[in-house]
């Protein structure tokens, strides 16, 4: 089925035409000065992944947060997956301090 969506695409796609102007980068109207390939630290990528992490993080607590008056009329417990969860981050963090992911300077 892949191989057919992708011969069906090859065949009736649309074809864009290519120029020098289509393919350069825009930049505000202004042409485009420098090299285009600008490369970036490693740790600009590690910062955003441990962001996403933990803001990933908040996302799975705040629901346990606001149900965890029911969950106690019921009679069950909560806490302790939560405490496991939040040990499994602070190890993660603890490992990501461990091996320098967090030092700028190197």
């Amino acid at each position: 089925m892949a191989l057919g969506i992708i011969v069906a695409s090859h065949l009736f796609g649309q074809r864009a035409a290519t120029s020098k102007i289509k393919d350069s980068a825009y930049e505000c109207g202004l042409p485009a000065e420098g090299s285009q390939e600008a490369r970036f630290s490693v740790k600009f990528y590690v910062t955003a992944m441990l962001f996403i992490l933990f803001d990933i993080e908040v996302v799975f607590l705040i629901p346990g947060v606001l149900v965890y008056r029911d969950f106690l009329s019921q009679n069950l417990s909560i806490f302790w997956p939560v405490m496991v969860f939040v040990l499994l981050v602070v190890a993660g963090l603890g490992y990501e301090l461990r091996k320098g992911a967090l030092e700028w300077e190197k």
